[in-house]
Protein backbone atom coordinates (compact mmCIF):
# COMPACT_ATOMS: atom_id res chain seq x y z
CA UNK A 1 0.00 0.00 0.00
CA UNK A 2 1.45 3.18 -0.84
CA UNK A 3 1.37 6.40 1.09
CA UNK A 4 -2.10 8.77 0.65
CA UNK A 5 -0.88 12.02 -1.33
CA UNK A 6 -1.53 15.71 1.27
CA UNK A 7 -4.97 17.29 0.62
CA UNK A 8 -3.42 20.31 -0.86
CA UNK A 9 -6.44 22.43 0.44
CA UNK A 10 -5.98 20.95 3.65
CA UNK A 11 -2.46 19.60 4.36
CA UNK A 12 -0.41 21.98 2.65
CA UNK A 13 0.70 26.35 3.34
CA UNK A 14 -2.47 26.96 0.44
CA UNK A 15 -4.94 25.84 3.80
CA UNK A 16 -3.63 29.48 5.27
CA UNK A 17 -4.99 30.98 2.13
CA UNK A 18 -8.68 30.55 3.61
CA UNK A 19 -7.56 32.98 6.55
CA UNK A 20 -6.90 35.77 4.51
CA UNK A 21 -10.12 37.20 5.44
CA UNK A 22 -9.35 37.27 9.01
CA UNK A 23 -6.05 39.08 8.05
CA UNK A 24 -7.86 41.23 6.38
CA UNK A 25 -10.22 42.03 9.16
CA UNK A 26 -7.74 41.85 11.97
CA UNK A 27 -5.95 44.87 9.26
CA UNK A 28 -9.09 47.21 8.81
CA UNK A 29 -8.57 50.02 11.09
CA UNK A 30 -5.01 50.82 9.05
CA UNK A 31 -5.86 49.51 5.45
CA UNK A 32 -8.83 50.88 2.99
CA UNK A 33 -11.56 48.97 3.01
CA UNK A 34 -11.09 47.69 -0.50
CA UNK A 35 -8.17 45.51 1.00
CA UNK A 36 -10.05 43.96 3.34
CA UNK A 37 -12.58 43.34 0.79
CA UNK A 38 -9.59 41.55 -1.63
CA UNK A 39 -8.75 39.61 1.44
CA UNK A 40 -12.04 38.34 0.74
CA UNK A 41 -11.81 37.62 -2.45
CA UNK A 42 -8.84 35.06 -1.88
CA UNK A 43 -10.26 33.44 1.29
CA UNK A 44 -13.30 32.78 -1.63
CA UNK A 45 -10.89 31.82 -4.45
CA UNK A 46 -9.51 29.11 -1.68
CA UNK A 47 -13.09 27.74 -0.96
CA UNK A 48 -13.94 27.57 -4.12
CA UNK A 49 -10.67 26.07 -5.41
CA UNK A 50 -10.96 22.98 -2.93
CA UNK A 51 -14.76 22.63 -3.46
CA UNK A 52 -13.76 22.00 -7.54
CA UNK A 53 -10.66 19.82 -6.27
CA UNK A 54 -12.83 17.74 -3.81
CA UNK A 55 -15.77 17.54 -7.07
CA UNK A 56 -12.51 16.36 -9.31
CA UNK A 57 -11.77 13.71 -6.85
CA UNK A 58 -15.14 12.09 -6.23
CA UNK A 59 -15.74 12.30 -10.12
CA UNK A 60 -12.57 10.27 -10.17
CA UNK A 61 -13.35 8.02 -7.35
CA UNK A 62 -16.65 7.44 -8.56
CA UNK A 63 -16.96 8.23 -12.26
CA UNK A 64 -20.75 6.86 -13.20
CA UNK A 65 -22.46 8.39 -9.94
CA UNK A 66 -22.09 12.09 -10.35
CA UNK A 67 -24.75 12.59 -7.13
CA UNK A 68 -21.41 11.74 -5.01
CA UNK A 69 -19.58 14.31 -7.26
CA UNK A 70 -22.46 17.03 -6.14
CA UNK A 71 -22.24 16.45 -2.87
CA UNK A 72 -18.77 16.84 -2.39
CA UNK A 73 -18.41 19.74 -4.20
CA UNK A 74 -21.69 21.48 -1.80
CA UNK A 75 -20.10 19.56 1.24
CA UNK A 76 -16.88 21.06 0.79
CA UNK A 77 -18.20 24.62 -1.13
CA UNK A 78 -20.65 25.66 2.36
CA UNK A 79 -18.19 23.67 5.08
CA UNK A 80 -15.47 25.69 4.10
CA UNK A 81 -17.88 29.23 3.60
CA UNK A 82 -19.01 28.37 7.04
CA UNK A 83 -15.46 27.67 8.84
CA UNK A 84 -13.24 29.87 6.77
CA UNK A 85 -15.05 33.20 5.04
CA UNK A 86 -18.02 34.16 7.23
CA UNK A 87 -17.74 32.96 10.55
CA UNK A 88 -14.12 33.74 11.26
CA UNK A 89 -15.08 37.24 9.51
CA UNK A 90 -17.75 38.03 11.23
CA UNK A 91 -15.74 37.12 14.68
CA UNK A 92 -12.45 39.21 14.25
CA UNK A 93 -14.64 41.97 12.68
CA UNK A 94 -16.57 42.54 16.26
CA UNK A 95 -13.86 41.59 18.08
CA UNK A 96 -11.88 44.32 15.99
CA UNK A 97 -14.36 46.75 16.63
CA UNK A 98 -14.96 45.89 20.30
CA UNK A 99 -11.20 46.24 21.34
CA UNK A 100 -11.22 49.68 19.30
CA UNK A 101 -13.99 51.04 20.63
CA UNK A 102 -12.88 50.21 24.48
CA UNK A 103 -9.21 51.50 23.69
CA UNK A 104 -10.43 54.10 22.52
CA UNK A 105 -12.91 54.85 25.81
CA UNK A 106 -10.98 53.47 28.46
CA UNK A 107 -7.23 54.81 27.46
CA UNK A 108 -5.85 57.86 26.04
CA UNK A 109 -3.82 56.49 23.61
CA UNK A 110 -3.56 57.84 20.32
CA UNK A 111 -5.66 56.53 17.67
CA UNK A 112 -2.64 55.07 16.02
CA UNK A 113 -1.87 53.04 18.83
CA UNK A 114 -5.31 51.87 19.32
CA UNK A 115 -5.32 51.01 15.63
CA UNK A 116 -1.99 49.01 15.91
CA UNK A 117 -3.20 47.04 19.24
CA UNK A 118 -7.05 46.57 17.96
CA UNK A 119 -5.06 44.63 15.12
CA UNK A 120 -2.66 43.25 16.73
CA UNK A 121 -5.27 41.45 19.13
CA UNK A 122 -7.22 40.36 15.92
CA UNK A 123 -3.91 38.45 14.58
CA UNK A 124 -3.50 36.76 18.15
CA UNK A 125 -7.13 35.77 18.16
CA UNK A 126 -7.08 33.68 14.86
CA UNK A 127 -5.54 30.84 15.66
CA UNK A 128 -7.33 30.68 19.27
CA UNK A 129 -10.66 30.43 16.76
CA UNK A 130 -9.99 28.29 14.42
CA UNK A 131 -10.89 24.83 16.28
CA UNK A 132 -13.78 26.05 17.93
CA UNK A 133 -15.28 27.36 14.34
CA UNK A 134 -14.70 24.01 12.77
CA UNK A 135 -16.09 21.77 15.32
CA UNK A 136 -19.12 23.95 15.39
CA UNK A 137 -19.10 24.21 11.51
CA UNK A 138 -19.08 20.35 11.67
CA UNK A 139 -21.96 19.88 14.49
CA UNK A 140 -24.00 22.54 11.91
CA UNK A 141 -23.52 20.27 9.09
CA UNK A 142 -23.75 16.98 10.94
CA UNK A 143 -27.31 18.43 12.40
CA UNK A 144 -28.75 20.00 9.02
CA UNK A 145 -27.36 19.74 5.48
CA UNK A 146 -25.37 16.49 5.91
CA UNK A 147 -29.17 14.73 7.06
CA UNK A 148 -30.04 15.15 3.56
CA UNK A 149 -27.07 13.10 2.04
CA UNK A 150 -25.61 11.35 4.70
CA UNK A 151 -22.30 10.85 5.26
CA UNK A 152 -20.00 13.45 3.12
CA UNK A 153 -18.98 12.19 -0.27
CA UNK A 154 -21.90 9.81 -0.31
CA UNK A 155 -25.41 9.92 -2.05
CA UNK A 156 -28.69 10.99 -0.09
CA UNK A 157 -30.46 7.56 0.58
CA UNK A 158 -34.27 6.80 -0.07
CA UNK A 159 -35.91 6.91 3.44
Amino acid sequence: MGQEQPDLYRDTWVRYLGYANEVGESFRPLVPVPVVWASYGVATAYVTADAIDKGRKAATAHPQDPTRVGVAVVDTFVWQSLASVAIPGFTINRLCAASLALLGSLTRWPLPVRRWTTTALGLAAIPLIITPIDRTVDFLMDSSLRKLYGTPGEPPTSH
